[in-house]
């Protein structure tokens, strides 16, 4: 990760934890079960296909186990992004190797976009910065909280 890419991954960091560093609570998250049973590809085929946003992620979104979770899940918050499966590879060591072998991506977390790999932390914060996400999410018929909040700005 690059030095602002990982400045501006701090950042993100920083602001989404309130008072004593616990991550902010996030309504409309399904925090999902593993299911997947020993990582097989139909399996999480299903997973991936079950919800238009998927994250597969150390820990929970009300409570990320690692700081490139954590951004993620802060990302999507600021996005306004409510109502995403979020599957904790800690808890099922099966669905934590299985999906790294599904996606052929070696890091967690993992994102998915109406059943498509998008990448982990890296990718999706840079899908952020440069405006891709909004597009995706649109795609998705997901609108942008930014867009909102870039009216209201245009409008003061």
């Amino acid at each position: 990760m690059s030095g602002a890419l990982r400045r501006t991954a701090a950042a993100l960091l920083r602001w989404g934890r309130g008072p004593g560093g616990v991550g902010l609570q996030g309504a409309g998250v399904r925090a999902a079960g593993s299911g997947a049973g020993g990582g097989q590809a139909e399996q999480l085929d299903a997973l991936v296909k079950k919800d238009k946003v998927v994250v597969f992620l150390k820990g929970t979104p009300e409570q990320p186990q690692c700081g490139f979770s954590n951004a993620v899940v802060q990302i999507l918050r600021l996005h306004g992004v409510r109502d995403y499966a979020a599957y904790n590879v800690l808890d099922d060591p099966d669905l934590r190797q299985g999906i790294k072998d599904y996606s052929n991506w070696p890091t967690i977390p993992q994102v998915y976009l109406n059943g498509e790999f998008v990448g982990g932390c890296d990718i999706l914060l840079q899908m952020h910065q440069n405006g891709d996400l909004v597009e995706e999410l649109k795609k998705l018929g997901i609108r942008s909280a930014l867009l909102d909040e870039t009216k209201d700005q245009e409008s003061k």
